[in-house]
């Protein structure tokens, strides 16, 4: 098989794109929460690359795209394991291309989406959980629920286009609406109950303390999503070209979507929500970049923004203390994309003379997903918190869990007190007074 030099170059970018999501998603998730706690938020998503980029290559691969599959469920973890096997190098070395593309390009593709995967899900327990605990949750969770996911849908597994649904009409999740988005927002639904709210919750303002490194971090998690979403296409081409056009107008039409809805409730149109509308619009399009029209595509961004926009008052009603509103922008603007691609797709969807069965096909495999990650998550989660346990003291919960866990704060110190938007520089006794900075009572 000859080496195709524009589809590896392409991959390679779309790749690199995906890779730099996550250190997005670090600067997304460290300005929405308090200022004591950003750089441990920050290092939760620095975690997961650390861990998964390691386990990926042991194991990950195999277990995903491995060829001996274990009841639909998941591949063999040792077939491949350390990228062995004669699937991705030949015996002299040499990289295996398979349909112009070097097998190992592929494999650093997907690792990146397992990377962010489970980033996604810490936003969820941000403010109180040991970092320790998520760093072996990260090794089980993409071990138990990530790879198995991914072979079921992509892998020709149970929830794939070779699998028993197939014979009702064949399941869509071009970028990763099942395995990424329903996968990580019902494992955070799990989580942030098996943890518990965070002290104050509920009672106590805990809004975010830096809005600009918010809307940084969406603005690259944009940029990034086009290589998660235009690189599924597996060539530089016109499916290339559509997903990337879908991607954006999906994410538009979030800003409004979200906006719309923050106006008529609160009277207001924020940046948080514009920020949280990008991703919701980004989320919904993942599953259906590659079948929808571009019109659709904005018709499911604005459902999806103002969907998610309502979506992430439920943990007030129901009493979970989901901190990121990673179940009201993931789980529920996954599910948003997923289900609504029985009506949008241009090739079986109902508004396109399609029949109910792609619709009843597509919500199917949102609920095998959410119940398959909820079980495997509970598991996990209750046996970290009966062996390691969850949450940090009381005292370094509250007195602020950067320096109390990493021994260091994102900002200012004194007196080994953090100093952020919550706190004034106390005066100094002599002069002259040290320089003091503005602090705002934004939290």
């Amino acid at each position: 098989m000859e080496l195709d030099a524009g589809l590896t170059a392409w991959m390679l970018v779309s790749a690199s794109l995906v890779l730099l999501m996550t250190p997005g998603l670090a600067l997304f998730y460290g300005g929405m929460v308090r200022g004591k706690s950003v750089l441990n938020m920050m290092m939760m998503s620095f975690g997961a690359m650390g861990v998964v980029g390691v386990v990926y290559v042991l194991w990950g691969w195999s277990m995903s795209y491995g060829t001996q599959s274990v009841g639909g469920l998941f591949a063999n973890p040792l077939e491949q394991f350390g990228l062995g096997g004669g699937e991705v190098f030949a015996e002299d070395g040499t990289a295996v291309i398979a349909d112009g593309l070097p097998v190992i390009v592929d494999v650093g593709f997907q690792a990146t989406f397992a990377i962010i995967t489970v980033a996604l899900i810490s936003g969820a327990i941000a403010d109180r959980a040991k970092f320790g605990t998520w760093m072996v949750f990260t090794a089980l969770w993409v071990t138990l629920a990530f790879f198995p996911m991914a072979h079921m849908v992509w892998g020709g597994g149970l929830l794939s286009d070779e699998g028993p649904f197939a014979s009702i009409a064949e399941p869509v999740d071009f970028a990763g609406g099942t395995v990424v988005h329903i996968n990580a927002g019902m494992a955070a639904l799990v989580l942030a109950l098996v943890v518990g709210r965070r002290k104050g919750f509920g009672k106590e303002p805990m809004r975010p303390h830096n809005l600009p490194l918010v809307m940084l971090g969406a603005a690259l998690l944009w940029f990034g999503w086009f290589g998660f979403n235009a690189g599924s296409a597996y060539g530089a081409d016109g499916l290339a070209g559509l997903a990337w056009v879908n991607t954006s107008t999906a994410a538009s039409a979030g800003i409004l979507g979200w906006l719309i809805t923050e106006k008529i409730r609160d009277g207001h149109a924020t940046s948080l929500g514009a920020a949280s509308g990008v991703v919701a619009g980004l989320v919904a399009i993942t599953p259906a970049a590659g079948a929808l029209s571009p019109v659709g595509a904005a018709a499911l961004g604005l459902v999806a923004g103002a969907v998610s926009a309502l979506a992430v008052g439920l943990k007030y009603r129901f009493g979970y203390d989901d901190s990121l509103d990673v179940v009201g922008v993931h789980l529920v603007a996954g599910l948003v994309g997923t289900v609504l691609i029985g009506f949008l797709a241009t090739d079986g969807g109902l508004f396109y003379g399609g029949s109910v069965n792609l619709l009843v096909v597509q919500a199917l495999i949102a609920l095998v997903a959410m119940v398959l990650s909820g079980a495997v998550t509970l598991v996990i989660a209750l046996a970290l918190k009966a062996t390691m346990g969850w949450r940090v003291s009381e005292d370094a919960e509250v007195g602020g869990i950067d320096l109390a866990v990493h021994g260091e704060g994102a900002y200012e110190t004194i007196g080994g007190r953090v100093v952020d938007s919550r706190t004034s520089l106390p005066t100094a006794p002599a002069a002259p007074a040290p320089a003091t900075r503005t602090t705002t009572e934004v939290k």
